[in-house]
């Protein structure tokens, strides 16, 4: 949504989560997050299918495979969370916490973080953040404005 001057209004809607239930994983993906890295249907296509509805299917390959691909995620538009909790741990953030600039000003980070947005605070892992301010999903990138160049997409060297 645009305001007089063209520029877009942050959005006023809060986070769509779809989940994806498999027997012992659950994975979590927000659409309006994603990057389009396609980490996701490159690491396990047998998961992640663009082409089928559900596009995801948990149960496709074991649980740890599961969620070390999602931990690939760079924007963290796909989460998981292992059921029972007991099962396994909840995914690790990245110590110590990092922050990189792509090349045209996207913040990458991962860690024990706390990001503050419009709708209250959330605890991530894994985060891109907007450098330009034009994004409609603040703080968070949307590849909206013109620090989203399709080189970007390039995930980050771990």
């Amino acid at each position: 949504m645009s305001d007089r001057t063209g520029e877009r209004a942050p959005s006023e809607e809060k986070p769509k989560l779809k989940e994806y239930e498999g027997e012992g994983i659950t994975v979590t993906f927000e659409p309006r997050r994603c990057l389009h890295a396609a980490e996701c249907v490159h690491g396990l296509p047998e998961v992640f299918d663009l082409s089928r509805r559900p596009w995801v299917l948990p149960d496709a390959a074991g649980t740890g495979l599961v969620a070390e691909v999602i931990r690939r995620c760079p924007s963290g538009a796909l989460q998981y969370h292992h059921h029972p909790p007991e099962a396994a741990a909840p995914e690790p953030p990245d110590s110590p916490t990092t922050v990189r600039r792509t090349p045209s000003g996207q913040l990458v980070l991962r860690g024990d973080l706390l990001v503050t947005g419009p709708h209250g605070d959330r605890h991530e892992t894994r985060v891109m953040l907007c450098g330009c301010g034009a994004s409609a999903n603040q703080p968070y990138c949307d590849h909206s404005g013109p620090c989203a160049e399709p080189d970007d997409d390039v995930p980050e060297q771990r």
